[in-house]
């Protein structure tokens, strides 16, 4: 059995994604497993779009494999429930793969099943998570995380990218391309693969780093390691390091590929310039490594980036 732990204002989509992923690939193999819904408090519960889903307690059941914990505006008020937490604590002892979608993370590590685990969450949720679970080894550009039997998404639809992986593990790859296929998914995203949408954190004008990040968009094309970037803040390395982390969960050497990433993206999309001329311009050295740079934040090179903007 498949559970899907929801609360009041929960984000029905980091319900309803896994859902619709398990229910279509349980159409290409014999015996599907059942879809259950559980809440702390049964009946309807009211997501955050005011839509309501019905659910059963939360009963202890050993038939239960998987459980997914939906995110949402109403987490933080899920996790004082201590009857919500002693339940994901126990299906976790009896061996059940758990997993969150977004900010269902947050109840993963108030139960302390994430302390000392690799996981991820909704990117804009970065900051706030890392001072309130410092135990937890965050990866926030990370599309999913797997960490032993307990799995961690990104925002909202990487709950789908997380569904598929675990079909392809439970069932096989074929079934989890099929499924794919089913939700007309352009491609099946990887675990590895960047939220993209964190850039827009270190766009933002505002922040201890604001100053020093305009400065790293008018070097790009130079060379920049942490120490070059530590003098320009007027810090030592170390110290600028773990600042920087702790300001935009995210380190120092990936937040400039990330601005080198989206200043090759404009280029590459609205420019006829050779790859290897993007390349150099944004700083990268040489086309291969800015090949591999796209690669895990878009899915794809630049060259089909390019196509897909021309044929836009």
């Amino acid at each position: 059995m498949i559970g899907v732990l929801i609360y009041r204002d929960f984000q029905l989509l980091d319900a309803a994604g896994p859902i619709a992923a398990f229910e279509i690939a349980g159409r290409h193999v014999s015996g599907p497993e059942p879809i259950r819904m559980l809440s702390a408090t049964p009946g309807a519960v009211r997501s955050s779009s005011g839509i309501e889903m019905m659910a059963r307690g939360l009963r202890r059941d050993h038939t239960m494999r998987t459980l997914i914990v939906a995110g949402g505006d109403g987490v933080r008020a899920a996790a004082r429930c201590s009857r919500t937490l002693a339940f994901l604590r126990a299906a976790a002892a009896r061996g059940c793969r758990i997993a969150s979608v977004c900010s269902g993370a947050y109840l993963l590590a108030e139960a302390g099943l994430l302390d000392g685990r690799r996981a991820t969450t909704h990117w804009g949720r970065t900051r706030d998570f890392l001072k309130r679970y410092p135990q937890v080894r965050l990866e926030p550009d990370r599309i999913f995380v797997r960490d032993g039997d307990v799995w961690t998404s990104a925002g909202i639809t990487a709950g789908i990218d997380l569904a598929l992986a675990i079909i392809a593990e439970d069932y096989s790859d074929p079934i989890a391309r099929a499924t794919a296929r089913q939700l007309v998914l352009a491609q099946r995203r990887t675990g590895g693969q960047s939220q993209f949408s964190s850039l827009l954190e270190l766009q933002a004008p505002s922040g201890r780093f604001a100053a020093l990040l305009d400065w790293v968009r008018e070097h790009l094309g130079e060379q920049l390691p942490v120490e070059r970037l530590a003098e320009q803040a007027g810090m030592s390395a170390r110290h600028f390091t773990r600042a920087f982390i702790a300001e935009t969960g995210t380190t120092p050497a990936k937040a400039v590929e990330r601005l080198r990433i989206e200043l090759a993206r404009a280029r590459v999309q609205t420019s006829s310039e050779p790859i290897e001329r993007v390349a150099e311009a944004a700083g990268f050295g040489d086309p291969e490594r800015m090949r591999r740079a796209f690669i895990r934040a878009f899915g794809q090179p630049p060259q089909a980036v390019r196509r897909a903007a021309r044929a836009a």
